[in-house]
């Protein structure tokens, strides 16, 4: 295998991503994926699970969820998930070609997709519980959370396309703005 290289998490992630978009999810083998990455497959599970794994990480999601509970004391549900989704955005900035082929990778897999909607309620749920610990009643925790996953939903899909260069925050602000818009009172004049 050659001489100790750094990031092996990062590498193997790298790699199972140019596999997938080569060759397909489903015909990518774990073994491919250590290989490309200058790994053994012994390596690939000190990582992840699986090769699923690969794909849903859960890095994102504890950023969101820590910041929900990290957020300050004063702070209303949907400002301590404004804050969540910019700490969240931050982090997918860094990462934004990598992040765009797992979107790829998951259009292209029906699994995956479902997969995907399993992890976002897994989030709203994770995101409303660290809401109630804060003191927050449940109801509004929960819609809250889903406002959250919501806007997270419109920002993302505006973030990964190729044609977009703004910062995931604000593409949350917009969307958050435009959410506002549709919730807020209607003046019907006199």
């Amino acid at each position: 295998m050659g001489r100790w290289q750094p990031d092996a998490r990062g590498r193997l992630r790298q790699a199972a991503f140019e596999l997938y978009g080569e060759r397909g999810f489903d015909q990518t083998t774990v073994a491919q994926i250590a290989e490309r990455a200058g790994l053994t497959e012994r390596t690939f599970f000190r990582h992840f699970a699986d090769k699923r794994e690969v794909v849903f990480s859960g890095e994102v999601h504890r950023v969101l969820v820590s910041a929900v509970a990290d957020a300050p004391a004063a702070a209303r549900p949907i400002d301590a998930i404004t804050d969540a989704l910019e700490a969240a955005g931050a982090v997918l900035d860094q990462r934004h070609d990598l992040t765009r082929r797992r979107q790829a990778v998951i259009a292209a897999n029906p699994s995956l997709q479902e997969r995907e909607q399993i992890k976002l309620a897994t989030l709203a749920a994770d995101m409303a519980a660290a809401l109630r610990a804060r003191g927050v009643e449940p109801s509004p925790a929960r819609l809250a959370a889903d406002a959250g996953v919501a806007v997270w939903n419109a920002a993302f899909e505006r973030w990964i396309d190729e044609d977009e260069r703004r910062d995931f925050g604000l593409l949350a602000s917009d969307a958050l703005a435009e959410l506002r818009a549709v919730v807020a009172p209607h003046d019907d004049g006199p």
